[in-house]
């Protein structure tokens, strides 16, 4: 399927993150076989004041494509000139939030805060679209609270003002992650519009991706939260959808193999003192649900060094051999 020009090949694709999906996250999951990756967001106000760091974000290379750049804010203006000032980098996709829950976001204005006030969501579709020649995509909720919810509203307004697909996370921005995904909420924004809808929400396995797509008749999956110390879901979920073939996990020697490649190339973009701080987050999700898992994970917290990353490695994979 395309979205707009850009042809995605598969159903499973990688999710914005905070803090999360850098550089050397969107590789990874690309190589494991996801479809499409989404940058961290990047503030529009942070651009406007040439903020190094802001534009770090959207650095993106050929490994991880196709990739969109993902922005936030509130003005029309500063966000259009935030696209175009993201062009530099050549993005495939520039994705629009309005869904991030986070305060210190919706408390300016940003992320699911602009749910609140659907004609500005336009504005800002339109004038990011004027801005940029390549496809414009929108992250959106199911609205901002139970009182509120307006997901296909919003998803008809940014259809109308040329967005090219729609991605729904099936959550009020009240309810943040916890409670149950609203899949007949996803299902009836992707009845009303014609561009590409994109499914989030709890897509933990390729059981579910197979049920939430066959529920709802997205076109896509984005996958977040589960993809956490779990690259290869991307493998897994397409075997299933594509050969109805469930992939076995992947095995101890796998799982710390990946643990290190991953650390090492965050090491190798951002220098190891600052890679290695990093990427304590990311150990302990692949030590999760190891046997012992909280002590290795609250060691994950102190490493330092690759050396040190590479001896917590084998102290796992020593004391999980002697359990067999």
């Amino acid at each position: 399927m395309n979205i707009g020009n850009v042809q995605i090949k598969g159903k499973a694709v990688l999710a914005p993150m905070a803090g999360i999906s850098d550089r050397a996250f969107r590789e990874l999951c690309t190589s494991f076989g996801a479809a499409y990756a989404v940058s961290e967001m990047v503030s529009a106000k942070g651009i406007s004041y040439k903020s190094k760091k802001s534009a770090e974000l959207m650095v993106l290379f050929q490994a991880e494509r196709p990739c969109g750049v993902q922005i936030f804010g509130d003005s029309p203006k500063v966000m259009a000139e935030a696209a175009e000032f993201a062009m530099q980098f050549s993005p495939d996709i520039i994705d629009i939030n309005m869904g991030c829950p986070a305060p210190k976001i919706c408390n300016n204005g940003g992320g699911a805060a602009l749910m609140k006030n659907p004609r500005l969501c336009g504005e800002i579709v339109k004038e990011v679209k004027r801005a940029v020649d390549v496809p414009i995509t929108v992250k959106i909720r199911k609205g901002w609270d139970e009182n509120s919810v307006n997901a296909v509203e919003i998803a008809k307004i940014c259809e109308q003002n040329g967005a090219s697909a729609l991605t729904v996370h099936g959550r009020t921005r009240k309810q943040y992650y916890t409670p149950p995904v609203d899949y007949d909420l996803i299902k009836s924004v992707k009845k009303t519009l014609s561009i590409p809808v994109i499914a989030n929400g709890d897509v933990k396995s390729p059981e579910d991706a197979e049920r939430i797509l066959k529920y709802t008749e997205c076109d896509l999956l984005m996958v977040g939260r589960a993809s956490l110390g779990n690259p290869w879901i991307f493998k897994r979920i397409n075997s299933f959808l594509n050969e109805g073939v469930l992939l076995p996990l992947p095995s101890l020697d796998e799982r710390l193999k990946v643990m290190a490649e991953h650390v090492e190339k965050i090491c190798e973009y951002k220098g190891e003192h600052m890679g290695i701080l990093q990427s304590r987050k990311h150990i302990a999700y692949y030590l999760k649900g190891m046997k012992n898992a909280a002590s290795f994970r609250k060691k994950s917290g102190e490493v330092k060094t690759l050396q040190d990353v590479y001896d917590l490695s084998k102290e796992v994979k020593e004391y999980q051999m002697k359990l067999i």
